[in-house]
């Protein structure tokens, strides 16, 4: 059942933008989305009562955010490409990023209209997601679904690189210890409805603390704190900080969908995804088997990072690319027309 819009946040001041601190303060966040202010203070060379204080204003223009979602392994994930009848665009764009289960939405400049991120429990009921339901919806003409297979990297990888290296190293492991996630075809082991009343806590904030978790879940602060960190321990929940990305100077988003020999295509997704440039990257099904999403400069910079690609990797063929001209919703955010987010949809996978 589709579940309701979270109330408005206050306005975000449209005059806000990103300083040179902000963006590493971004990045260390990135890198460590829960650490105490007094080590995100220290990575970034200035107090803890500073950093705490830049946050809260970045946080309260949405400029940046910070989320929480099952794990890749959870889930069944596909990327549908959606066309749509004249002038439905917009309607079926909101319809969609209203769906829970629907996790991002882009609008776009190619083949087709909209590329819509969705997620369910299991193959059969992602199949009736997609033809059903979206391919319901008024307005839409078609649909195309390649199934996410393995997971090379997604935006709780990405970084901002603004901070400096040494402060970094005190945060995170190296960004080469990545490692790549088969998504799943059946989630077998579903999350007890306290950790998942955890997990859509932290959605709306991945910083939240355990006091503010407990009484939002019900649970004691000790539950509440124990339950987490086993998520963490585990692997079954993912955090992340994302950016109202056109206001930090990256407003080109685009997508590939490329070709790469089978005997290449694991070295050639890790390498990608470690690519500065490179917000995903994942192998998919249908004639295309590698799905490379990028955020650059401006449209100049697409010709440079393609040259980049050809040296990199001689192996790869790109097939298609398709500029995205809005993202209307990331992660359960719905965003405005700078990026910023404005309204949460919880996420939820789409069960039988």
């Amino acid at each position: 059942m589709q579940e309701s819009l979270s109330a408005a946040p206050d306005a975000p001041d449209s005059r806000a933008r990103f300083s040179e601190l902000d963006l590493a303060l971004v990045d260390a966040l990135q890198a460590a989305p829960r650490a105490p202010w007094t080590r995100i203070g220290a990575a970034l060379g200035v107090d803890a009562t500073t950093a705490a204080r830049r946050w809260e204003r970045l946080h309260a223009s949405r400029l940046a955010w910070i989320t929480a979602y099952d794990a890749a392994k959870s889930a069944t994930v596909a990327y549908v490409e959606v066309r749509c009848r004249p002038r439905r665009v917009e309607s079926v764009s909101a319809a969609l990023s209203e769906l829970p289960w629907v996790f991002s939405v882009d609008e776009t400049a190619g083949d087709f209209d909209l590329f819509a991120s969705v997620a369910a429990t299991d193959l059969p009921t992602l199949g009736r997601a997609v033809h059903r339901t979206i391919g319901g919806l008024r307005g839409v003409r078609s649909t195309r679904t390649r199934l996410g297979i393995t997971q090379y990297g997604e935006g709780s990888d990405w970084r901002i690189r603004a901070l400096e290296p040494a402060g970094r190293a005190t945060l995170s492991a190296p960004h080469g210890a990545l490692r790549q996630t088969a998504y799943s075809t059946d989630m077998h082991d579903r999350p007890s409805p306290e950790d998942q009343a955890l997990m859509t806590a932290l959605g709306g904030d991945g910083r939240l603390g355990y006091t503010e978790l407990g009484e939002a879940t019900g649970m004691s602060e000790h539950t509440a704190r124990r339950r987490v960190r086993r998520l963490i321990h585990q692997g079954d929940v993912t955090f992340r900080c994302d950016i109202a990305h056109p206001l930090a100077g990256l407003p080109a988003m685009v997508i590939y969908r490329a070709v790469v020999p089978l005997a290449h295509l694991e070295p050639t997704g890790n390498a990608l995804s470690r690519m500065e440039q490179v917000r995903m990257c994942v192998s998919v099904s249908g004639p295309h088997n590698l799905l490379v999403m990028v955020w650059l400069h401006g449209l100049n910079s697409i010709s440079p990072f393609e040259a980049v690609l050809a040296d990199r990797f001689p192996f790869l063929e790109v097939k298609d690319r398709t500029v995205a001209l809005h993202s209307a919703k990331r992660m359960g955010w719905l965003l405005d027309a700078e990026g910023r987010a404005t309204l949460r949809v919880p996420l939820a996978l789409q069960r039988p």
